[in-house]
């Protein structure tokens, strides 16, 4: 494959024994199935002007990003794990239900699903640990002692989460493909041949990856929390729910700082924090689940490279 200039962000997500990559055009996902073949799942992306505008605001950008990832993850992790323990054999008999069941309505649930879904893990880690937090009143009464301890109880909280998740062998394969995502995307950005042996010299982790994002939360939450009251209970209830697109606005930002800072020495230190998440939402692929983001990823770009030909301009004289 020829080298390519350092592109713009391609995101990426793993599925469940796939890979998904999403471009400026479209979204691929990339499986592997039982035979060992690789099946793809394919979705334009669509643009929607009003979230465009939307997505150019510093702070807003971050909140119509999450719900966009969010709505487009679901689509593909329900086709991932619709067929990856299906024999190929059986594809047209769930062809035919979905079908039945009228193919805009089900993306627009799954949209709808997806995001809820977000929403409801988000209030969880958020206000869990304010309750754990109260309970430790009569021992930190301050509000500085309250916030420090409820942010150590949702770092605990989320660490748990993923370290128990990681034990279960699906989870664990997720993570790997986790980890061959990372690869590919720093593999492309290094601008050397995309070759499963390219790929494994390569990190798994990466500063631009979720894992990250999440750990921001928690960290920016800890300070624009100094700036609401811990008491009364309900008033700082209130003040969490509240304060959930601002702290996800900020946390975007963040992100994207650290990612534009990653080859300056000493600023890149600012991304440590979610690197170090990432040793535990990625693990090392094998070879034949690198093959398996190799081959979406390369669907992606010439996918992504048709529709800029075909959206350039015509010269030809008339």
């Amino acid at each position: 494959m020829s080298k390519h200039k350092v592109p713009p962000a391609y995101g990426g997500q793993a599925v469940v024994e796939g890979v998904m990559f999403g471009g400026k055009h479209h979204y691929v996902t990339a499986i592997r199935r039982t035979d060992g073949s690789i099946d793809f799942f394919k979705l334009p992306r669509k643009h929607n002007p009003k979230l465009n505008i939307v997505k150019k605001i510093p702070f807003l950008r971050g909140i119509a990003a999450i719900i966009e990832a969010s709505a487009n993850g679901t689509k593909h992790l329900n086709f991932s794990s619709e067929r990856y323990g299906l024999d190929p054999s059986e594809d047209e008999t769930l062809e035919q239900e979905e079908k039945k069941s009228s193919g805009l309505s089900m993306y627009l649930s799954l949209a709808v699903i997806g995001v809820l879904s977000f929403l409801f893990s988000k209030f969880v880690f958020t206000l869990v640990p304010v309750f754990l937090a109260e309970l430790t009143r009569p021992i930190f009464s301050s509000d500085t002692a309250q916030i420090a301890v409820e942010s150590l109880f949702k770092l605990i909280l989320l660490l748990g989460y993923i370290y128990f998740l990681s034990m279960t062998p699906l989870i664990k394969r997720v993570f790997q493909y986790h980890g061959a995502e990372h690869k590919v995307i720093n593999c492309y950005e290094q601008n050397l041949p995309i070759t499963v042996e390219n790929v494994q010299n390569q990190s798994r982790l990466h500063y631009r990856c979720g894992s990250s994002f999440i750990l921001f939360t928690i960290i920016v939450g800890m300070f624009v929390y100094l700036l609401v009251p811990t008491d009364p209970l309900w008033l700082r209830v209130i003040d969490r729910v509240a304060l959930i697109p601002v702290v996800l606005g900020i946390s975007f930002e963040v992100l994207q700082l650290t990612n534009k800072v990653r080859d300056i020495p000493g600023l890149k230190l600012l991304g440590y924090p979610g690197l170090w998440l990432q040793l535990l939402t990625t693990k090392e692929p094998k070879d034949e689940q690198v093959e398996v983001a190799i081959e979406s990823f390369n669907e992606l770009l010439r996918l992504e490279a048709l529709s800029e030909q075909n959206q350039k301009p015509s010269h030809n004289v008339i």
